[in-house]
């Protein structure tokens, strides 16, 4: 078996390396997300939270995206809003839970752990973003 393997990486180098520099990616991905003060939470716990909480929702996508469709009582900040420390309309929420969303689920990792830096106690990511929110025929305001 190791003949074999010795074989392969030495007749495919370029597809061996691209292997290990993919493993070492997933396991570093796992371990930070792991150990990340940041959650990912479902719809069901989103709703939860809206509910029991008062969790407010911040969402990151264009103001465009925004308007066609966002959960209700939704703040529209753009990752670079948040960037930059544009924080004025959430920092009276700070003790409460902040859910932070994106179109699918991708991108709003990197916010969410700039608002744990900025002293928001409770950051949470919502898993599969606004389609997974829309998929599950959950409610949408339109427009404003």
């Amino acid at each position: 078996m190791m003949q074999q393997a010795i074989q392969f990486v030495s007749s495919h180098p370029i597809l061996s390396f691209g292997w290990v520099g993919l493993l070492v990616a997933v396991i570093f991905t796992t371990f930070k997300t792991s150990l990340s003060k940041v959650k990912e939470v479902s719809n069901s716990d989103v709703t939860r939270l809206i509910n029991t909480e008062e969790a407010v929702v911040v969402d990151t996508r264009t103001i465009d995206e925004f308007r066609k469709g966002h959960i209700v009582g939704a703040i529209n900040l753009t990752p670079t809003d948040i960037k930059n420390g544009t924080l004025a309309v959430l920092d009276k929420h700070k003790e409460r839970p902040v859910i932070v969303l994106c179109a699918n689920g991708t991108s709003s990792r990197a916010s969410a752990d700039t608002l744990t830096k900025e002293g928001f106690a409770q950051v949470y990511i919502l898993k599969n973003g606004l389609s997974g929110w829309a998929a599950d025929n959950l409610p949408l305001v339109r427009g404003k």
